[in-house]
């Protein structure tokens, strides 16, 4: 995983939301989600290109349910969009990385669209 990506927890999370930053985008996937290895690389690239304007970080629903449950999450893959500590965008299933540019970049152009 490169180093642009963080692992959460539900507690990690919870302080990151917290502080002050750009917005944080976090997959939930699970171990056993063949579709949560499909869209990593396209989340790592984002990852990547967005650094310093997009916070991202992986979470896994298995072992930390807390944030999937409080969010209504469903199934995996889901990528949440948090926007000073609120989440602002969720975008189920796979995606190639245009949509997901597409899907992030009123956000980290300081937009005023909203997806809630």
């Amino acid at each position: 995983m490169p180093d642009t990506i963080r692992e959460f927890t539900d507690a990690t999370l919870e302080a990151e939301l917290r502080s002050a930053g750009p917005p944080v985008l976090v997959d939930l996937w699970a171990p056993w989600c063949g579709s949560c290895r499909f869209l990593a690389p396209a989340v790592e690239t984002l990852a990547d290109e967005f650094a310093g304007r997009l916070r991202v970080g992986k979470l896994d629903v298995d072992a930390f349910p807390e944030v999937a449950r409080e969010h209504g999450v469903q199934g995996v893959p889901t990528l949440l969009l948090f926007v000073d500590g609120v989440a602002a965008l969720r975008i189920a299933g796979v995606k190639s990385k245009a949509a997901l540019v597409d899907h992030l970049e009123p956000y980290l152009q300081g937009g005023a669209e909203r997806d809630g």
